[in-house]
């Protein structure tokens, strides 16, 4: 497997990997916008995707991973692990933040397991599922 930064040519295997992108136009327009403006990681193997991260630099003055996402045959196989790894190398600031709502265990387990620790909680950006705040002190 190997990570790579996402190019043009690879939209169409990022919504493929991306079940949500299915039905979602917003999130196919929101990876179009982060390939072009090269925050989009993906992991390859023999030629396919097998999942993708997106990480900015404008969350006040920090790193901060704003999705991951792994291709359902693909989870639990250190996919996610390994594009969480590849964020963190190509952080600019010494803190690397990323979310997960409340209900979402898998993603609150992969970013324990990827060394972040709990940082705080946003309310109100989902109904009754409030957003947890994970920091990474990579510095």
């Amino acid at each position: 497997m190997q990570v790579r930064q996402a190019v043009a040519d690879d939209v169409q295997a990022i919504r493929e990997c991306d079940v949500y992108a299915h039905s979602n136009r917003d999130r196919v327009r929101f990876i179009v916008a982060s390939v072009a403006q090269e925050r989009c990681l993906i992991a390859t193997d023999e030629g396919r995707v097998l999942g993708y991260v997106v990480l900015t630099h404008d969350f006040f003055g920090h790193g901060f991973i704003s999705v991951v996402v792994v291709s359902p045959a693909h989870r639990r196989t250190g996919v996610g692990l390994k594009l969480l790894s590849a964020a963190e190398a190509v952080c600019r600031s010494p803190k690397l933040f990323t979310s997960a709502n409340l209900s979402n265990l898998p993603s609150q387990k992969l970013i324990l397991k990827a060394g972040f620790q709990r940082s705080g909680v946003i309310e109100n950006l989902d109904e009754d599922d409030p957003e947890l705040i994970y920091v990474k002190f990579i510095r």
